[in-house]
């Protein structure tokens, strides 16, 4: 295990996302009765109740809703500042999630954003979020 990582509570309603993540996959729940996605996961559907969830594949992709710039106090293993994000997936649930590589004076909500994965440890992967890398031909 790596010394001073914050490291996420894993159970049986959320493992599936967990090994997703080590499979470089963002899975979102879904509801195997009447297709409702939800995240964060849960053991029944809130729109049906209903126990039998599944999960799909996210595109990756979405946009900034909100965010915040952590600024402090420190937090383990990680460099200051930290830009957290709100991100509207395009599957239409909403994802909290560390944006790397976008400073925090650039940061805005409507910017699109793509998955990326951050190995810590043959454990632990965590779903990060980038800019997207421009489409060849087209301008940014």
């Amino acid at each position: 295990m790596t010394a001073g990582v914050i490291r996420p509570m894993r159970g049986r309603d959320t493992e599936f996302f967990w090994e997703g993540t080590a499979a470089r996959e963002l899975r979102v729940q879904q509801c195997r009765d009447c297709e409702a996605l939800r995240f964060p996961p849960g053991p029944s559907c809130p729109r049906c109740h209903s126990f039998d969830q599944s999960y799909v594949v996210a595109a990756g992709t979405g946009t900034v809703f909100s965010y915040v710039v952590h600024r402090h106090p420190p937090v383990p293993g990680k460099e200051l500042p930290i830009v957290i994000a709100l991100i509207d997936l395009d599957e239409g649930v909403r994802m909290v999630g560390e944006v790397v590589d976008v400073a925090g004076d650039e940061i805005e909500i409507g910017m699109r954003l793509r998955v990326d994965f951050h190995r810590i440890d043959d454990e632990l992967t965590l779903p990060v979020w980038r800019r997207p890398e421009p489409v060849e031909g087209r301008r940014a």
